[in-house]
């Protein structure tokens, strides 16, 4: 079968991969995705309003992060997948274009999007895979992909029931994938059969997180450029600038580039690992959304004192640390103790600014994660110099002896 089309269509592992020009293209969706839902943020920052966004967030972040587990398996550059990544593409754009009315007029357009694009993966996949093992893998997605597809349609018509139904679809899309798409009849699939190459699903992960921090700085640079240039807006664009910087690091080290070192080394199980960092990074994403929003109000009106602006200001950070503390500990067990004083300082810190105005507790964030980076570089400095006393102290005993 090696010689027929699946074989043609399938990656070896073995074979080194970098990230094709169309996946990036690909990311494109994504960059006006995040534009789109800081848009329906901003216009509703009530607790039920971020509970909206967060919910698009989450159907856009599927689309994204199953599309990149898939491109891990296929080739690219062979005319299939070239489709299959346009017409996600396209339906990812369509999604973003009507996210700020998904809940109101466009539902069903948001809705049809979202099934249409996991089953036109499917309909173009399982002919193709005609006879390969990974037929039967494709068609058990597709299968619990069609079964939440109905409560995405069905919440589009009932608006009512709407947030319920497509929670419990999305419930469903994640955990299923969490438990290997248990099918009757034709079972579920192990790790093994989910098994991703690591280098290049860590370097999606790092790519599609910088796109994330390049809205922040979009968003930010064009409230800047819109809001005048007065002293209060350029320290608020100065302190949106340091906290991307600062979130970028954050996110880099320590352990971001291990990622794709540690599911590799895991084997097979690995692919459980990717999985779960994928959810971590919507926690992230979702994080830096909330930041930038944040810094958009605090540049157009550094002298607001409204608590709901206050909270996705401090709300935004938070979020990110919380997923990437996670994310250390579950690639090689680690939890970074500036971190966890950190986020509580952050949120001590947003109670504080409950009597400053917004620039303030903007300033007063950035700093706070300035101060987080200073004290992991110290304290691993203080950790290298430990292990190299005791270092040398081994190899004079070695010497004496």
């Amino acid at each position: 079968m090696a010689n027929g089309l699946p074989g043609r269509l399938l990656q070896r592992r073995e074979d080194p991969r970098r990230t094709s020009f169309l996946e990036l293209f690909f990311d494109l969706a994504i960059i006006f995705a995040l534009t789109r839902l800081s848009r329906a943020l901003l216009d509703d920052l009530t607790l039920h309003g971020a509970f909206q966004v967060l919910l698009l967030l989450a159907a856009i972040w599927w689309v994204w992060f199953v599309t990149a587990w898939s491109a891990d398996w296929f080739d690219p550059r062979t005319p299939l997948i070239v489709v299959l990544l346009l017409w996600v593409m396209f339906g990812g754009l369509l999604m973003a274009a009507c996210a700020p009315t998904a809940f109101g007029a466009q539902a069903m357009v948001f809705a049809v999007a979202y099934v249409s694009i996991h089953l036109g993966r499917a309909f173009l996949l399982i002919p193709a895979l005609r006879g390969h093992p990974l037929q039967l893998r494709t068609a058990r997605v597709a299968i619990w992909f069609a079964a939440s597809g109905v409560l995405w349609v069905v919440g589009a018509v009932v608006a009512p029931a709407r947030e319920a139904l497509w929670v419990l679809a999305l419930i469903l899309d994640y955990g299923l994938a969490r438990l290997g798409w248990p099918t009757p009849r034709l079972g579920r699939s192990s790790w093994p059969d989910l098994q991703v190459n690591g280098e290049h699903l860590s370097e999606r992960y790092q790519q599609i997180f910088i796109i994330a921090l390049g809205e922040l700085i979009l968003m930010s640079g064009i409230a800047y450029g819109e809001s005048g240039f007065d002293r209060e807006r350029t320290v608020a664009f100065a302190a949106a600038f340091l906290t991307a910087v600062a979130l970028a690091r954050l996110y880099l080290m320590p352990a971001g580039g291990h990622l794709g070192a540690a599911i590799e080394a895991a084997g097979p199980p690995g692919s459980r690992l990717a999985l779960v960092a994928g959810y971590l990074h919507l926690v992230m994403i979702a994080g830096v959304l909330a930041t930038s929003v944040g810094l958009e109000l605090a540049i157009v009106d550094p002298g607001s004192s409204d608590p709901a602006r206050l909270t996705v200001t401090v709300g935004g950070p938070v979020l990110f640390l919380l997923g990437r503390l996670l994310l250390s500990a579950v690639i090689d067990g680690s939890v970074s103790r500036p971190r966890l004083v950190g986020v509580a300082l952050i949120v001590l810190g947003g109670f504080a600014s409950t009597q400053l105005r917004l620039l303030g507790a903007a300033a007063v964030t950035t700093v706070l994660l300035l101060l987080m980076i200073a004290a992991e570089l110290l304290l691993d400095r203080s950790q290298r110099r430990r292990a190299a006393r005791a270092d040398g102290t081994t190899e004079r005993r070695r010497t004496d002896v």
